[in-house]
Order: structure tokens, then sequence, then C-alpha cells
């Protein structure tokens, strides 16, 4: 490859628990660590999610490393792409026809020049992809974190070994954390530190939706009202509830924003109420917020989102945006009690939802009191506190 350019568990409580002894424990010389490796099935340019909040939160503190999944092409090169002074993404270019077993020792060349070149010894890493074992499994981090944001053997496509590398990484890790409730419940009794970390929410960032932002030019021509979804349109989307909702609906206008992933586009149904307005920056997404009357969350409910916490939640409920999402494990225990968010399953009860979110009236002072409360500092907090038990552990 070219050289680069320039803590035990039982219940939810026991976490919470936890954090308040973090904070009165004494880290001994946990000032070495100056770098965290990330590894990340996600690219840091995609949507804006759970690791691009947390990760950003950690490069106020060691030099992070973004390591992607690698992009085939023509030539063999690795792509370095500072984000700021202290959070840097790399991305290995492969070509077209490489075999496994040569990608899997490519990218281990490429880790070992990235820690060679930079003089990293005193790490944590973090991983968001059990696969990246394989090309990491010979390091020696101070701290291995696995950061379970999904279920990612139960979506379209994933490897056959997935289950058996997560194996390994759940023994080789101090810390589990957890994207959701449902995720904890299914990994707390296969390791004994794993702590429940749901979606947050940065207020600051959607709050301004409650107010009048400027129009987006192609959300203009777009009449009222408008039924809002926005996040990636993959496997996880129930396709013919959008359709049945839009058909029977041709006086709501249906805004689909995100990229299509993994599925054929043209099996998405189309019709002249249904607008496809692809990927937006997340720096965008509070302009298009500010004109929506609804948000939805369709998702079909199948073993792809049977542990998904998903952000859009807490991110509309800031926004001011009335929710209506099919029964998500996550969603329902959560935010099932409030008047802002509605559980509908059949076509008909999602219409009826809508419905009512269209003409309802309802206080957000609980809600926003809940988001301010759930904040990604927070979060960040919480689990930097676990993270500085555990180096003080290393460093004793």
């Amino acid at each position: 490859m070219s050289q680069f350019q320039p803590i035990p568990n039982s219940d939810y409580g026991d976490a919470a628990n936890t954090h308040l002894v973090a904070q009165n424990a004494v880290s001994l010389s946990t000032d070495r660590i100056t770098d965290l490796l990330c590894f990340s099935h996600l690219r840091w340019n995609f949507v804006y999610q759970r690791p691009q909040h947390l990760l950003s939160r950690a490069s106020q503190q060691w030099r992070v490393w973004f390591i992607e999944e690698p992009i085939y092409g023509d030539t063999e090169h690795v792509v370095f792409q500072p984000i700021h002074e202290k959070l840097i993404v790399i991305t290995p270019h492969l070509k077209h026809g490489t075999s496994p077993d040569e990608a899997v020792a490519q990218q281990r060349e490429a880790l070992d020049q990235l820690i060679s070149q930079y003089a990293i010894q005193d790490f944590i890493a973090w991983y968001y992809t059990p696969m990246a074992l394989t090309f990491s499994e010979h390091l020696h981090p101070r701290v291995t974190i696995y950061d379970c944001m999904d279920e990612l053997s139960a979506f379209l496509g994933a490897p056959a070994n997935l289950l058996d590398l997560e194996k390994e990484l759940l023994k080789r890790a101090n810390l589990v954390f957890t994207g959701g409730l449902s995720l904890f419940e299914a990994k707390q009794h296969r390791h004994p530190n794993v702590f429940a970390f749901p979606s947050s929410i940065d207020f600051a960032h959607f709050e301004p939706a409650r107010h009048d932002l400027p129009m987006p030019a192609d959300l203009a021509t777009v009449p009222e009202p408008r039924i809002g979804f926005c996040g990636v349109i993959d496997e996880r989307m129930n396709i013919d509830l959008l359709r049945i909702v839009s058909q029977r609906r041709p006086d709501w206008q249906f805004v689909m924003l995100g990229p299509v992933v993994k599925i054929d586009p043209a099996t998405l149904p189309q019709s002249s109420n249904i607008h496809y307005l692809g990927f937006k920056d997340h720096k965008e997404l509070p302009t298009y917020f500010s004109h929506w009357d609804v948000a939805i969350m369709p998702f079909a409910i199948n073993e792809a989102t049977r542990y998904i916490s998903p952000t859009k939640t807490p991110e509309y409920l800031a926004a001011g945006l009335p929710v209506v999402s099919t029964p998500i494990h996550d969603v329902v225990n959560t935010y099932g009690d409030w008047a802002t968010v509605q559980i509908a399953q059949s076509a008909q009860q999602f219409e009826e939802a809508i419905a009512r979110a269209l003409t309802d009236e309802n206080s957000w002072e609980d809600v926003d009191n809940f988001l301010l409360a759930n904040s990604w500092d927070t979060t960040w907090m919480g689990m930097n506190r676990l993270i500085q038990v555990q180096l003080a552990l290393v460093f004793q």
C-alpha cells in the first residue's frame, strides 16, 4: 500500500450506578492514551449518526483515526481525510478483483503503516463492526470497546462469518455499549460489562426547525401537507405501507430524504405525491424539517429492524414534529406513551395516525425535558466515565 499523506451489569439501573462510581474513580496515568482507532462499517461522509456524534466528542480528548471499509476501483492507495486536526478519516482503496485474503492483508498493511508513521503506541480500539478483526486482531490496545449500534448479522448481505467474529470481539472487549435497550437485552448475558446508551439528540441543531427557516429549493414546489421521512432507504423500509397510504391519501405529499441502499430503486413506489429528494447533509436537515407537518418512520417489522433504535425519533421531536411509527421495540418502549408519538402497524392505522397528528395540539414541555436530558454530550460523558475506569485498571 502507498504511504499516507500528511463493571458488571444486571439491568439498566446498574449502568447509571456504575457511572456514579466511575465519576469517583481515580484514573492513573490515563494521559498516556493519545489515540483512538475506530473501525467502522459506516462511512463518515454518509448519513450523520451515532459514530459521528460520539467520535467527534472523543476527538476532543484523543487523536481519532476513523478507519472505513475499503473502496474498490482501478488503483491501490489510501485516502487520508482530516475532518479537523484531531479527527482523521482513513479509507483504503483496493483494486477490483482483489481476493478476500489479499484484501485483508492489504488492510492490515495499511493499518500497520498508520501506526508506525504516526507513532501510535498507547491507544483505544473502538469497533462498530466485528469484521474489522480480520485485519486488526494482532493489535494490542490498552482498552477495546465494542459499540454495538445494530445487529449487523440480521442485515441484508451480512457476511457468513460475522457472528463468529462478534464472539471473538466480545472476548476481547473491555466494554460493550449498545445503541438501544433491545440490543442491551440481547447482549447483556454475553459479556460482563454491557451498558445501554440509546440514541441521543443534538437538540440545539434541530430546535431551529420549529421556527421559520428558509425553504429548500427542491421542497418549494411540494404542496402541503408534507409528511416526511429522513434516513437510509433500504430493506428496513415497509415499501408496501408507503405505497398503500400514499394511494389512499393523494392529497398528502410524502417527502423522502436519504440514499437508497441495498435495494433496487425501481421497487420503490412511484406516484405524484411521493417525492424522493435524495441524500441531504446533516446541516441541511433542520431546513427541511421546518417545512414538514408530520414525520414518519414506516419501518418493516422484520429481523433487520428487531433491534434498531432510530436516531430520527428524537431528532424529529426536537424539530417540533409529531411522529408516526410502526411498532419498533425501542420506539414503543421509549416514546410510545407520548401523545407526540403515535404507533401504528397497518396501512389504515398509519393513515389514521397521520390524520390525527395533522390536527392534534400537543404539549411539548415533557418531550423537551426528556430530550434535553438525553443529549449526545450526556451520552459521551457516561461512556467516557466507564472508559476512564478501564484505563485506571490498566495503568494502576
